[in-house]
Order: structure tokens, then C-alpha cells, then sequence
């Protein structure tokens, strides 16, 4: 029997699911932490990798990386990091991002160039904060990689090897110098954005393309970005949407053509089968509750059922869920607001409430900007940490005024990286198809009327705060 692993490279931590080859099924399971903050040095990661992996990837047939997305990784000629990692959640970019907007001649101009307009959390506009800022670092770069690409080549053998780097149209999709509708890197923006340097990149793997081997022999697939692993460990299909709520939140769907939004809410990234993942991202999920919780000194598990007891609407009080800054609305500088406060409503079941509602309005307006691009969203999936939390697809279904599937609580990103390995292994036009896990289904309300009162009370409090 073939086995594979998967890789979830995430932004909290690294978890490894092990699974038969042919049918899907999870055999074992790994997971250690990363380390905190919005810059952490590579090495990190490879040793959390280890750490999960201990005793679990000796013996599998293949391997594949999902990891967090736009992290830029800056090499020397020896391969080596020059600096930590800038993550996609480091804001300090965003002066970076407004200032090559305007350069290339406004957000249309991106939009139409790499499908995507930069913000603080794009590859590209690290590239920029860290030419301005520390030159002579930038001046030791030779060579950029998103945190996906380092881990996979680290399994390749790393900078020792024979193996160059690679990555595959996913992940490259958010750099802001990789081109989904052209299939090929913008050279000229690398160049605009690094002060003229034009540091080498990896090369764009096919989807089921292998990267190389491990020293054990396991075969490497090409890997990819982790909304990228998930779509392809739900195993998504045009006309689903997702709402993916971990650390970030996300809304992404699977699209047949490119899509170019010049607002810059919709990120027209490429998937990791051939087509293409059009995707809202935020920067504010799963920690808003984790935020309530500990500010009403309950562990997170009870967040839920106090929720609970309170009504549509939490009594009037509304939470703008900014804690870190947001990336949509790009309101880099923002901060959590909670308004509506009045005598009668200060009870901890309001306020409990009000975050569950204050996170799930701002996804609901993702999914209104994926829709607005006609995007065909058939069906609304919920995944991630914030998920496993009953109240939250019942209050969804609420807001979003559509039924709601909420799959059985799995780590999808890892999965679909075991499904990318699982092709690579097969060399087959088409990924092996894995039964989808259970589900829960939520029905839409009858009465549409309260999700739209409380979407209402939202954007009035946005608009009071933010205009």
C-alpha cells in the first residue's frame, strides 16, 4: 500500500497528516508550534517539520508542502537566509504596497499584470519595504522564495544539493511578479519593486510535476499555497465557495478564467490543478474569538454556547473585528472597535456574541466582493479552527442568508498536500479522488430579516469609524 504525507506548513504551526495513497485515508498525524510573531527565521520551520514528521516520513512514497502564503524568504548566493522571514501578517509593508500601485499607474494596471492589487501582505511589496529599509540586505539577495518553496527544497536536500529550488502557480499566484493568465513571472515588476535587483526565483512547477526526492527516497510534488491545499483537500469544484477561518480569514472559490478586480479586494490567484482561485482574504478570524474569550476570562470552548444565549443581533452591540490591523477593507493601521454599548447590553453573552458576529459580517462581505466578479458560489463551505464551534455555521447560515456545510473538523491544508503527493505519485492527468469527508448541514433561516439587521448595524458601525 502506497503512502503519502502532507504537509500544513501554517503561520501558528506545522501538521502532517499521513495517508494511504489510493483511497484517502489518514493513518497518522503530527503537529508541533511555530514560533509567534510576524517575522521568524526559516529554520524554525524545518525544525517543527521534523519534529511532526518524527518517525511519520522515514517510510512514505511521497510528500508535499502547503504553507502560508506571500512569507518572503530572502537567500544569499549560498542559499542561505539573509534575514528572518517577513510574513503576509507584517503590516509594515503597506506604505511599500500604496507606493508601487501608484508606480506602475493605479490598481487597474496590477490587477490587469499578475491578477492581483499589492497590499502590506504581498510578496511584493515585502520585496520593496526590504530595499528601502535595509539595503545592504537586500543587496546580499540572490534569491526569493515563498516559505512553501523553502521547505520543499530543504526536503530536496537545501542548498547542498544538486536540486534547485521550485514552486508551483499556486503560491507564485500571490507574489505580485507571477502572472496566472500569462503562466509566467513579471520580471519587470520584481525589478520595479527591488530597486532594480533582479534576484533569481524558482521555477513554476505543473500541477502533479515532481520537485525531486528526499534522502530517503520519497518522491516530492511541487507543493503549494495553503488556501490552495485546502481547495484541493475539500476537493472543490466550480460553484463552491469556501470560508476558510483559521488565524486568517479567507473566501475563495474555484473559477475556470483568471479574474482581475481593480479594487484589490479579490486576489486572482491560480490553483493548484490547472485552474484558478479567486480569494478574499482578511486578517482577522479564529483570534477574535480567542481575543473575546480571554478579555471575558472563559476558555475559547465556552465562547459558543454563551454566544448562545444571547439574541440576533447581541443586544446592540456591534465589534469591528480589526485586531491586527485588516488586509480587506485594507485598513493596515486599524484597530478592534466595540460600539453600541449601553447599560443594558453589557452582559458577557452580547459580547460574546458580538464576536462571533463581528467575524462572520466581515467574511460575509468577502463573499459579497468574490460575487460582485462573478464568481458562481453554489454552495458556502466553513473550515477552519473557528469552525469547530457549533454556533458559528448557525449564526452564518443567519447572516449569509444561505444553507450552510460545515465539514467534519480535519486538517484540510495537509490533506490536500497528501492529495497533490498522491498524484505526483501516480503521474496521472487528473488527482485520485477522494471520498469527501461528512458534513454538517445548517439550512438558511426562514426569515432572512435578522442577518440583514445585523449586516446593517455592521456597516453602519464601519462606516461611522472608518467612513
Amino acid at each position: 500500500m502506497p503512502t503519502v504525507a502532507g504537509v500544513d506548513s501554517s503561520t501558528q504551526s506545522c501538521k502532517i497528516v499521513v495517508c494511504d495513497a489510493d483511497t484517502g485515508e489518514v493513518l497518522h498525524r503530527g503537529r508541533a508550534a511555530h514560533p509567534e510573531g510576524t517575522e521568524v527565521a526559516p529554520g524554525a520551520w524545518w525544525q517543527a517539520l521534523l519534529e511532526a514528521g518524527d518517525g511519520l516520513l522515514e517510510h512514505v512514497d511521497a510528500i508535499a508542502v502547503a504553507g502560508q502564503q506571500h512569507g518572503l524568504v530572502a537567500l544569499d548566493a549560498a542559499g542561505q537566509p539573509v534575514r528572518d522571514a517577513l510574513l503576509w501578517n507584517d503590516t509594515r509593508s503597506a506604505q511599500a504596497a500604496a507606493d508601487l500601485v501608484g508606480e506602475l499607474g493605479g490598481p487597474e494596471k496590477w490587477a490587469q499584470a499578475v491578477g492581483t492589487v499589492p497590499v502590506a501582505a504581498i510578496t511584493v511589496a515585502k520585496l520593496r519595504w526590504l530595499a528601502e529599509h535595509q539595503p545592504r540586505l537586500a543587496d546580499r539577495t540572490a534569491r526569493v522564495l515563498l516559505p512553501h518553496d523553502w521547505l520543499t527544497w530543504q526536503l530536496c536536500g537545501g542548498p547542498g544539493s544538486r536540486t534547485a529550488p521550485v514552486t508551483d502557480r499556486g503560491d507564485a499566484s500571490g507574489t505580485g511578479y507571477w502572472s496566472p493568465a500569462d503562466g509566467a513571472y513579471r520580471h519587470d515588476l520584481l525589478s520595479l519593486a527591488f530597486g532594480g535587483r533582479t534576484p533569481e526565483l524558482p521555477r513554476v512547477l505543473g500541477p502533479y510535476e515532481a520537485a525531486g526526492r528526499t534522502p530517503h527516497g520519497a518522491l516530492v510534488a511541487a507543493g503549494t499555497g495553503d488556501n490552495m491545499g485546502a481547495a484541493l483537500g475539500l476537493g472543490l469544484q466550480p460553484g463552491d465557495a469556501v470560508i476558510s477561518l483559521g488565524t486568517s480569514g479567507t473566501a475563495f472559490a474555484l473559477a475556470e478564467r483568471p479574474s482581475a478586480d481593480p479594487s484589490g479586494a479579490v486576489a486572482g490567484y491560480a490553483d493548484a490543478t490547472g485552474r484558478f482561485l479567486p480569494l478574499v482574504c482578511t486578517l482577522n478570524a479564529a483570534r477574535v474569538l480567542s481575543s473575546s474569550a480571554r478579555m471575558l476570562g472563559i476558555p475559547l470552548d465556552e465562547l459558543g454556547p454563551l454566544a448562545r444565549e444571547a439574541e440576533s443581533g447581541a443586544g446592540g452591540l456591534v465589534l469591528l473585528p480589526y485586531l491586527g490591523g485588516e488586509r480587506t477593507p485594507n485598513l493596515p493601521e486599524a484597530a478592534g472597535s466595540l460600539m453600541g454599548m449601553r447599560k443594558a447590553n453589557m452582559h458577557p453573552p452580547n459580547l460574546a456574541r458580538a464576536a462571533v458576529e463581528g467575524m462572520l459580517c466581515n467574511m460575509a462581505d468577502a463573499l459579497d466582493r468574490l460575487r460582485a466578479q462573478d464568481v458562481r458560489t453554489r454552495r458556502v463551505l466553513i473550515i477552519g479552527g473557528a469552525a469547530k464551534a457549533p454556533v458559528v455555521g448557525e449564526i452564518a447560515a443567519e447572516i449569509f442568508g444561505t444553507p450552510v456545510t460545515v465539514p467534519e473538523p480535519e486538517e484540510y491544508v495537509a490533506l490536500g498536500a497528501a492529495r497533490q503527493a498522491a498524484w505526483a505519485l501516480a503521474g496521472t492527468p487528473e488527482p485520485p479522488h477522494w471520498p469527501l469527508a461528512a458534513a454538517r448541514e445548517i439550512a438558511a433561516p426562514g426569515d432572512a430579516s435578522a442577518g440583514r439587521r445585523v449586516r446593517a448595524a455592521y456597516a453602519d458601525a464601519r462606516s461611522l469609524v472608518y467612513g
